[in-house]
């Protein structure tokens, strides 16, 4: 389209050079991108700010965070003036690649304001960094500058907080009493971390006021507790949880099958695990490689009875 544009001496203004280049950003395409970069600016085309911050985000999906850093040296020599898009996405990817620290003041060098996105990402990056701390100390640091965490903000650092479980449900608190409404991804986050701990309890309490707060378990959310319940022994509970999915509208997926297999696998109740096994395949879910390697560790395990075996020995010669 480009080549048959100029041949016809018609000029593409920015927004098309714009378009071609987002199309390139989006196939990961960097070096066509370039090219296309490259042909506007001798054309006589100034790129504008949607320009670079296209195409320094090309750079970041590709991992070429050099590259992206001399894009944003180049717009600025250039006499175009960062926004807040351009400073969010190198900073997102900064701390995606682990280089919180060594960006993190960009935005203020910049005279741009960070906004809730920002504070996020830098947020997310020290959570993964396992600095908590400074995680929770940029989230306490919003009200102060004028911003709001939202859940997303919430949730990171109750995921990353999830170890100390006390600490985790604490911020959860914090949040509803901030007026923040948990969604769905925050409860799923924190009915895992009970679960892990083995406050089973509370985790089945949270998961079964969910419908009460408008909520709709989704299937991670089943697989959830579902793991939860065959992890500490309550397997008649898990296979409960297992039969109201599809009730519910949501039907169980192969991690589900294969979670509340192993569960019986680990408690060496091999009828159950193969009745499992029939109806996972009836409904075409596949085992995966964790659970067939339960299958044959029981077969050659002693503990395991002379009838068990013969049924896991059919099973493999299905």
């Amino acid at each position: 389209m480009l080549p048959e544009m100029l041949d016809n001496n018609r000029h593409p203004n920015v927004k098309t050079y714009n378009t071609l280049i987002d199309m390139y950003r989006k196939e990961a395409k960097v070096r066509e991108a370039r090219a296309i970069f490259d042909l506007m600016r001798n054309k006589g085309v100034s790129p504008d700010v949607i320009t670079y911050s296209t195409f320094l985000d090309g750079y970041c999906l590709c991992g070429q965070m050099d590259e992206a850093k001399n894009i944003m040296d180049l717009m600025i020599n250039d006499g175009c003036k960062p926004n807040i898009v351009t400073f969010n996405t190198l900073i997102n990817w900064y701390c995606k690649d682990g280089n919180i620290g060594r960006r993190a003041n960009l935005m203020v060098k910049g005279g741009c304001k960070p906004n809730v996105f920002t504070f996020n990402s830098l947020i997310n990056g020290y959570c993964k960094s396992r600095k908590i701390d400074k995680a929770l100390a940029l989230l306490h640091e919003m009200p102060l500058k004028g911003l709001i965490p939202n859940v997303v903000t919430y949730t990171t650092v109750i995921d990353a907080l999830c170890a100390q479980i006390n600490e985790a449900m604490e911020l959860f608190r914090e949040m509803e009493n901030n007026e923040v409404v948990p969604n769905i991804i925050a409860y799923n986050v924190i009915i895992d971390g009970m679960c892990e701990v083995g406050r089973i309890g509370e985790a089945m309490e949270l998961f079964l006021t969910l419908p009460s707060k408008g909520l709709h378990p989704n299937s991670h959310t089943y697989n959830i507790i579902i793991k939860g319940l065959c992890k500490h022994g309550f397997l008649n509970e898990a296979t409960e949880i297992l039969r109201s999915m599809e009730d519910n509208g949501c039907p169980p997926d192969a991690c589900t099958y294969n979670t509340i297999i192993r569960g019986f696998l680990y408690g060496k109740d091999v009828s159950k695990a193969l009745e499992c096994v029939t109806t996972m395949r009836r409904k075409g879910a596949p085992a995966d490689v964790h659970t067939i390697s339960l299958f044959v560790s029981l077969i050659m395990d002693h503990d395991v009875n002379d009838s068990d075996k013969a049924l896991l020995h059919n099973y493999f010669e299905i």
